[in-house]
Parts: structure tokens; C-alpha cells; sequence
């Protein structure tokens, strides 16, 4: 972004009108979680039942059931994560409501020295306390975010749950498809599906990239990286319960 524009985003209404504004909970996390996972779960499958010298129909069977399966679960998981980070804010706000109500000097005492160690002092410090302890609600909305390190904006627990269930069945089924077409013999499905599954993974690498600002190549060449080890070692532990169980 050139200097231009900086100084265009800080000219004091454009700032008021961006601090007026609620910041909104992203999901992008939760979809790269979601696609990274639904990736490495549906090949590592793959790769697994075809290590172990399994038919690429038992392939698109337990990959399905497992895509379905597994994405439910995260999906839940997620849910049940996010939702406890909002029963965890409300318990600790509800705390310092009463330690408001019942200690108030030490409440005060606490924002003094919390401010104390970000280097202000004397009056400067006093009138910071006195500002911040006018109001019950910012009050504890201060002692949460410094005291506790709580995050003021945070997502919405059935849309995170809905974010990763999805991401993770658009990406996971990719390396699916091959097996859906009978034209293919048995190693050529395992070759576009290995294809697929790696362009997958580096592609999602390069979307955190975005997100994450950082150089999109080595992202998505990290990202590959993980899957494809996630990948190998399935198929390297199929391969070696077939030896080991003598399975034809």
C-alpha cells in the first residue's frame, strides 16, 4: 500500500469512522483448518487402502465414509471450542463484576498498575484510572482484555462449525474424484489423486499466505510438505501391514 493511501486511511474521519465500525469475527482459519484437513484425511485414506493392496472401489468407500465422518467431527469439535471460549469470557466477566462490586479499590488498584507497567505515571496515570473506572462496563471490559488477555471479537460458534465442516468436504472430496471414473486402472486413479491432493494442499498454503502475509510459494510449498508426509506415511503403513499380515 503506497504512503498515499496510508495517510488517506489516518486522516482523523476516516479513523473515527473505522473505530465506529464492530469488527467482524473471520473465518478464514477455520476454513484453511477445515480444507487442510479434509485433504490429508481423504488421501491419507486413499493411500492407506491402496498401500495395503486394497481395490480403488474400497478406496472411494472408506475415503466417502471418512470425509463425512470426519468432517462432522471437526465440525463439532470446532463448535464445541469456540462456544467454550464464549462460556469462559462470560465467567471471567462475571467475576469481575462482583470483584468491581465488592472490592472496588482493589479493582482500581489492579488498572493502576496494570497502565503503571506500559511506562505512564503521576497525574498522567491517575487520570487514566479515574477515566477508565467511570464506567462499570468499560471498566471490566479493560480488566478482561489486559488483565486476562481476553479477545473483545470472536467468532460465532455454529458459523465456525459450518465454515470447517464445509471446507473440509469441498477439499477432502478432491482427491475422490479420480476414483469415480472407471476408465482409469487402479494406478493411474492413485496418480491423479496424489496430483489433485498436492495441488490441493498448495493452494490452500497459498490462501493462509494471504491471510498470514506471507511469500505465497514457500506457504503453499509448507503446506504441501505436511500433506504429503501425512500421505506417505499412510501409504508406507498400509504397505507394511500388508507385508506383515501376508494380505494379497
Amino acid at each position: 500500500m503506497n504512503k498515499q493511501a496510508l495517510i488517506q486511511q489516518h486522516h482523523p474521519d476516516a479513523i473515527r469512522k473505522r473505530l465506529a465500525t464492530p469488527n467482524k469475527p473471520q473465518y478464514i482459519s477455520d476454513a484453511v483448518l477445515g480444507g487442510i484437513d479434509g485433504c490429508v484425511t481423504t488421501f491419507a485414506v486413499v493411500a492407506g487402502v491402496l498401500g495395503a493392496g486394497f481395490s480403488s472401489s474400497v478406496a472411494l468407500i472408506l475415503g466417502v465414509a471418512n470425509l463425512i465422518a470426519d468432517g462432522f467431527s471437526m465440525a463439532m469439535s470446532n463448535y464445541e471450542s469456540v462456544r467454550a471460549q464464549h462460556e469462559y469470557n462470560n465467567r471471567l466477566r462475571l467475576i469481575e463484576a462482583e470483584h468491581v462490586q465488592q472490592v472496588p479499590d482493589g479493582e482500581r488498584e489492579e488498572i493502576r498498575q496494570l497502565f503503571q507497567a506500559k511506562g505512564f505515571d503521576g497525574a498522567t496515570l491517575n487520570h487514566i484510572v479515574d477515566t477508565l473506572t467511570q464506567n462499570q462496563d468499560v471498566w471490566i471490559d479493560t480488566m478482561l482484555t489486559e488483565e486476562h488477555g481476553v479477545q473483545k471479537t470472536l467468532s460465532n460458534p455454529k458459523q465456525s462449525a459450518l465454515t470447517t465442516f464445509v471446507a473440509f468436504i469441498l477439499v477432502g472430496i478432491m482427491p475422490l474424484l479420480p476414483f469415480l471414473s472407471t476408465s482409469l486402472a487402479p494406478q493411474q486413479q492413485f496418480i491423479f489423486s496424489a496430483g489433485i491432493a498436492a495441488i490441493m494442499f498448495f493452494l490452500i498454503g497459498m490462501i493462509k499466505g494471504l491471510y498470514v502475509a506471507t511469500p505465497l510459494f514457500i506457504s503453499g510449498l509448507r503446506t504441501l510438505l505436511t500433506g504429503g508426509a501425512a500421505a506417505t506415511l499412510a501409504f508406507l503403513t498400509g504397505y507394511l501391514l500388508r507385508e506383515v499380515f501376508g494380505i494379497g
